[in-house]
């Protein structure tokens, strides 16, 4: 039986035309993928159905009954949840007030607080319901928005990227969840860029290429490479590492230690590793285990004793970050709008902001506007940025468009050490597939390259060697070569060491 019917939907933007006669149907109990590359239309379209947007033509019919909502509130008094990619919260309420903010009439505070203890404890995400958001992890963050979904029992659930800050375990409980939602007749419209997610967990399928439907089918019967190049309408190579030697070590790391930055925080405990040119090191680590801080140390954001941290070795763990990035540090931190990007400055002033000081582009105290517009056109060039122009402001960019952005702005200052955390975060299989070939393109040239990730897939595809990060200490660093998922999972659990040779005996 049907629950959502769409006919036709189409939404123009000036300069483009986001949704084009798009028609399928979603049915009760049933978990329906949408897929498509960055810029595709999967965003308008479940703003169209959240209330969001207006369609310009088209309709909707939601049990046989027309369906036009004019605003999220509209949406979720007929049944309509959504977890959103990009964070819907206010820092400076509680995790619990954010919560009720979702909900059209709240139980009181202590009934509400029970019930996300209860929620996080069921789903295997925990969160504290006192916690003040802007104290938490991007990890944590997205626990909020799913609980919050989850505690309104929907008619249809849209989730935009839901696991991609989530471990295979939580990833594990999280599908078991949604099958029994399913198996009640909550129906689910699931978008995500990690293909063996969508057909590990859906029965059908609907691919959006330029705003345009371009097939609907079960994703149990094709495979990724297939579903992936009917996305972008072209072949698709896998990344290649051109062979080289490791050279000689660039960063080391020996006993770093710091406080955690505030009481939400995690302290880092004596981590230490060595990263040799012509090499991809790979961290893994559940949220909010002291991935924010690490990135933060290595980047200069937060200092520490200056022999903790020796770049071709110079101590640097005392200077800030444009003296880092003058000495060949460049770092792209995990939240991209608002942290490795100002949202309302333009491209070309957000590629300057992190370039001045490695590329020169200020002269005798003047900034040079015409070589920044070149940087951030060549960036934009070369990782297919899809923006209007370079003068457009971050946050009018797709969250995967800013990604590519963001990460080869980076990469394009030729680093002797790059630190990236979450490289390929809400991209679509394309985009991350050219980030991640340009990762090991820059390694392959004599670069170092750490790359903090929770995909685990993306870690065993580009990495040479993997840690993992828990409670703010580092695992010893094993060859790639040879660990399974099951391993990285003991190791992301904190059975380092001994533990983990065990298992792979």
């Amino acid at each position: 039986m049907t629950l959502l019917e769409l006919q036709g939907l189409t939404k123009a933007y000036p300069g483009v035309i986001a949704n084009s006669d798009v028609s399928f149907d979603i049915h009760k109990g049933q978990i329906h993928a949408v897929l498509g590359e960055n810029g595709a239309g999967k965003s308008t379209l479940v703003k169209a159905i959240y209330g969001l947007v207006r369609p310009d033509q088209g309709k909707m019919l939601l049990e046989g009954v027309p369906f036009a909502p004019s605003d999220p509130r509209a949406a979720r008094a007929a049944g309509v949840a959504m977890v959103f990619q990009h964070f819907s919260l206010f820092d400076a309420m509680s995790v619990a007030e954010n919560i009720a903010l979702g909900m059209e009439n709240p139980p009181k505070p202590h009934a509400l607080e029970a019930q996300i203890r209860k929620a996080s404890e069921d789903y295997g995400l925990p969160l504290s319901p006192d916690r003040i958001v802007g104290d938490l992890s991007a990890g944590e963050r997205q626990r909020v928005e799913i609980i919050r979904c989850l505690l309104q029992n929907p008619k249809l659930l849209i989730m935009d990227e839901p696991t991609s800050v989530l471990t295979p375990q939580e990833v594990d409980i999280l599908f078991g969840t949604l099958r029994l939602l399913a198996a009640n007749g909550t129906s689910i419209l699931y978008i995500s860029h990690k293909l063996e997610e969508i057909r590990n967990l859906c029965q059908h399928a609907t691919v959006l290429r330029q705003g345009k439907v371009v097939g609907t089918f079960d994703p149990r019967e094709m495979s990724n490479r297939e579903m992936a190049e009917m996305m972008v309408g072209k072949d698709l190579n896998a990344p290649n590492r051109v062979p080289s030697p490791r050279g000689a070590p660039l960063l080391r790391v020996a006993g770093l230690s710091a406080p955690a930055p505030h009481q939400f925080g995690t302290a880092l405990k004596h981590i230490s590793f060595t990263l040799h040119a012509g090499e991809v090191l790979g961290i893994g680590g559940v949220a909010g285990n002291g991935q924010d801080e690490l990135v933060a140390a290595l980047s200069g954001e937060m200092r520490t004793d200056a022999d903790m941290i020796a770049l071709e070795g110079r101590g640097i763990g005392a200077d800030g970050p444009n003296t880092r990035r003058a000495l060949g540090l460049c770092a792209a931190p995990e939240e991209r709008n608002g942290h490795a990007a100002a949202p309302d400055m333009s491209l070309v002033e957000n590629a300057f902001m992190t370039a001045h000081t490695r590329l020169s582009l200020v002269e005798r105290g003047f900034v040079d506007w015409p070589a920044s517009r070149a940087f951030a056109q060549a960036v934009i060039a070369r990782f297919d940025v899809r923006t209007p122009s370079p003068e457009t402001a971050a946050r009018a960019l797709s969250g995967g468009n800013l990604q590519k952005f963001v990460i080869g702005r980076e990469i394009s200052q030729n680093p002797r050490v790059l630190i990236v955390n979450q490289p390929t975060w809400g991209v679509d299989a394309s985009a991350a597939a050219a980030i991640r070939q340009a990762l090991l393109d820059l390694a392959s040239a004599g670069s170092a390259v750490l790359v903090i990730s929770q995909d685990l897939e993306e870690v065993l595809e580009i990495t040479d060697r993997f840690a993992a990060l828990n409670e703010g200490k580092l695992s010893e660093a094993v060859p790639t070569a040879g660990l399974t998922m099951e391993k990285i999972g003991l190791m992301l659990g904190g059975a380092h060491d001994l533990e983990v040779a065990h298992a792979q005996a």
